[in-house]
């Protein structure tokens, strides 16, 4: 062991001249995250797959520090083509926030005992888990070509899992996989790019107040939160853009899912 001091005058404390790709990013999480991360001082790259949303996020954000990209997370060729406009445009990629995801509710048996189609698990596994991939292994590629900075990183991955990764709901199998896997995921992700100086970490959120959320009736919303233990009400998604923040300022943070969810375990449903 060593008894040298750290050197905390290297460390950063903030997210100033920082690159940062957001999935997703044209509402719900995603946004959250990029408008905090633009009043943090970073420059965003926002991607989404609804173009109208997107123009929407960057009329609501009104910030010379983003731009929108119209783009499909499943598309290896897409992916490709819009990771190198943005490193042409802003130099390098530091942070890759991965939030695009969909989340449909299918029993595996309807009322009948008719099976669900495999198309529909097979959809959410593509957007949700290989989409999410697809982006980091890409923009790991990228990141790869970063110098080394004072905490020896070159980028910081985050992928977003969810609660449901871990106690899956009624209706909810294809959605509990997709997320159980990008759990899965994240050390082997975070032991196979070490060598590169690229951390990666994983955050799984409770029931956050997202505009889908939000669209339900009071009364439901009261009920879901009352399911929370400590505090007692939906998620703040500034709250997860906080968290994502401190795993980009927080070189210790490595491998790690961390849920977000006020001390919730769901029950069957």
């Amino acid at each position: 062991m060593t008894n040298d001091k750290l050197d905390n005058s290297a460390m950063p404390t903030n997210l100033h001249g920082k690159v940062a790709v957001i999935t997703g990013a044209g509402s719900g999480l995603g946004f959250a995250t990029a408008s905090y991360f633009i009043q943090q001082g970073a420059h965003v790259a926002l991607l989404d797959i609804n173009a109208e949303q997107g123009q929407q996020a960057m009329q609501d954000l009104a910030s010379e520090f983003a731009a929108f990209f119209a783009v499909d997370v499943t598309d290896e060729t897409q992916i490709d083509s819009t990771l190198a406009t943005i490193v042409k445009q802003f130099g390098q990629i530091d942070i890759c926030i991965n939030c695009a995801g969909i989340a449909p509710a299918k029993r595996i048996l309807d009322k009948s005992g008719k099976a669900q189609p495999l198309s529909l698990f097979k959809h959410v596994i593509d957007i949700n888990l290989i989409g999410s991939f697809n982006v980091a292994k890409s923009v790991a590629e990228l990141m790869a070509k970063n110098p080394i900075d004072s905490q020896q990183q070159r980028g910081v991955i985050i992928n977003t899992a969810s609660i449901a990764g871990y106690e899956g709901q009624v209706g909810q199998t294809a959605y509990a996989a997709s997320k159980a896997g990008l759990i899965g995921l994240c050390l082997a992700m975070a032991r196979d790019l070490a060598a590169h100086g690229i951390r990666v970490n994983t955050i799984a959120p409770g029931i956050m107040a997202t505009p889908m959320l939000l669209a339900m009736p009071q009364p439901v919303q009261d009920a879901l939160a009352e399911t929370v233990v400590q505090p007692q009400r939906l998620g703040n998604p500034l709250e997860f853009a906080q968290l994502a923040q401190h795993i980009c300022v927080n070189a210790y943070l490595n491998g790690e899912t961390i849920r977000l969810d006020g001390g919730l375990r769901m029950a069957p449903k």
